[in-house]
């Protein structure tokens, strides 16, 4: 008698499947919902060498000034700072030995430019937006799962987007 009951039962749940999460959209960085002018907060996971290291990001936006990302650790060092200007020229303000400065030129500038705009290509090959605020960066050495926190929008101060401010 139960296994009359519980084989259909059992053949409805095989014939239905599971439910899957919806599939990743392909990126782009018109998607992207930043206002022109604005500070976004951020929490990252940056995955590297078989480690994790949990980290906070602080990018300011300007169209006309640039972006400027300060990376910094759970206790507020700063791990990495970095100032792109509008014509793509990059400004290392700050290193550190987990973010070299040949690192931020070359990989961290360019994962800016094309998640948060300024990359005139349609796709990033190494970028999947799974929402609006949540971002994976994943390329040979490293993975970085970006979530976008608080997005604040106006204009942010002058200084920021200073490149003669460079600590020594």
């Amino acid at each position: 008698m139960f296994l009359k009951f519980l084989a259909p039962s059992l053949l409805a749940l095989v014939v239905a499947g599971c439910a899957s999460p919806p599939a990743p959209k392909q990126f782009s960085p018109a998607l992207t919902p930043f206002p022109s002018e604005c500070l976004v907060v951020q929490r990252v996971m940056f995955n590297a060498i078989g480690r994790q290291f949990p980290l906070n990001g602080y990018l300011a936006m300007s169209d006309t000034r640039g972006k400027r990302l300060i990376v910094t650790e759970s206790f507020g060092g700063v791990m990495a700072d970095l100032l792109i200007k509008p014509d793509g020229t990059v400004f290392v303000m700050q290193s550190s030995r987990m973010f070299p400065a040949h690192y931020m030129r070359s990989l961290m500038a360019t994962d800016v430019q094309y998640v948060f705009g300024g990359e005139t290509k349609p796709n990033h090959p190494f970028v999947t937006m799974l929402t609006t605020n949540h971002f994976v960066v994943e390329r040979t050495g490293y993975k970085l799962d970006l979530r976008i926190l608080e997005t604040k929008p106006g204009a942010q101060p002058d200084s920021m987007f200073d490149e003669t401010l460079v600590k020594k």
